[in-house]
């Protein structure tokens, strides 16, 4: 299987979880979450990580309805996600995001980290958990 890196993002109106992995594309892990002020100041912080990791793909985590259809928050997550692809210059895979800030939650609540003012490290989290799914998908595509 050849190498990646990937930025994995839980992308909110007020934050995006930003998750990466090791070249190897086993492990997922947390990076950092950004404060969203503006679409040039997030470009400008999320390049900053894509020049630092060599990152060659951006895995979005998506909301689908509980239904699986795509209500409006999909589709406003992949109107950024569009425009974020064309500013790195960088593709773009969507994963199912359905529960990962509810998964994150119960994780976080288990270690005694959890904290109603602390939505930063449940969104870091729940961009952990989407690129790892991706990551897990993809190797089992490879077996």
């Amino acid at each position: 299987m050849e190498r990646i890196s990937a930025l994995g993002l839980d992308v909110g109106k007020k934050r995006i979880g930003v998750a990466g992995c090791d070249g190897t594309g086993l492990i997922a892990t947390g990076l950092t979450t950004i404060e969203r002020k503006s679409f040039p100041q997030d470009v400008q912080q999320l390049q900053a990580l894509v020049t630092e990791r060599n990152v060659q793909l951006l895995v979005v985590g998506l909301p689908y309805c509980m239904d699986g259809s795509i209500g409006f928050q999909a589709k406003q997550v992949q109107k950024f996600a569009k425009r974020i692809s064309k500013a790195l210059e960088l593709p773009v895979e969507y994963m199912d995001e359905r529960l990962t800030s509810v998964e994150a939650e119960t994780h976080l609540k288990a270690q005694k980290k959890y904290s109603r003012h602390n939505k930063g490290l449940v969104d870091r989290l729940a961009a952990t958990i989407i690129l790892q799914q991706w990551l897990d998908q993809r190797r089992a595509s490879f077996v």
